[in-house]
């Protein structure tokens, strides 16, 4: 579960103070699949920040379970971050010098997690996403949606409790984006992570559990999908 309490998040903007988020209170099921909905600069990628413990709440409590993260330390945020948290970017990030499956097992390196079942999953992965004869590539020779394909083996691998998303697909033609989000939608059900996706494409709600949109300084859920 995830439960938000009566956040406020503030932003200092040449002198004035830009309220995103007001006393907002919402709860998220734990291995849901949600998809936040807003235009540009609205808060989206600021609610999944907060989430990711990445930036801070001036006010209020955000747990993830029983983890309050934000009472707890810089030093463990980062431990909650690389344990908890798979990420998914609009830019795909996977570092250039590194080959595709140096890029797919970095998350288990860094959590000492990199045993011969867990490669061996990873690996898994990237057979089912299509890649498995690219493993020695670097990124820079794959189009964009190979790319992010590569990206959401790697935020799966170290098996996290959420997936970030933002905007996953922003960077993609039409066609490519619809596979990409079957792609994320079919992995995410075999996974029981929760999702939490910023997109401003309505027509992607439809896959999703909740849809929520940001509106006046509040994530609102769309109850006709109720």
């Amino acid at each position: 579960m995830i439960s938000l309490k009566n956040v406020k998040k503030i932003y200092k903007e040449a002198n004035k103070d830009i309220v995103v988020f007001e006393d907002l209170n919402v709860d998220i099921q734990s291995a849901s699949k949600n998809i936040i909905l807003g235009a540009s600069g609205c808060g989206k990628s600021t609610f999944l920040n907060l989430i990711s413990a990445i930036d801070d709440s001036d006010a209020g409590d955000i747990f993830i379970d029983d983890l309050n993260i934000a009472k707890i330390s810089e030093e463990q945020k980062t431990i909650y971050r690389r344990e908890n948290i798979g990420f998914i970017f609009q830019f795909f990030n996977l570092l250039p010098t590194l080959s595709i499956e140096e890029n797919i097992l970095l998350p288990l390196e860094l959590n000492k997690k990199l045993t011969k079942t867990n490669k061996d999953f990873a690996l898994d992965l990237l057979d089912r996403v299509g890649l498995a004869d690219r493993l020695k590539s670097f990124p820079d020779r794959l189009s964009g949606g190979q790319q992010q394909r590569v990206a959401i083996v790697r935020a799966l691998v170290h098996k996290p409790k959420i997936i970030v998303a933002d905007e996953p697909t922003g960077n993609l033609d039409n066609e490519t984006s619809a596979v990409i989000m079957d792609l994320i939608f079919e992995l995410i059900n075999t996974s029981r992570a929760t999702l939490l996706m910023a997109t401003h494409n309505e027509s992607f709600s439809s896959l999703a559990d909740n849809s929520y949109k940001v509106s006046n300084k509040e994530l609102v859920l769309d109850t006709t999908k109720l």
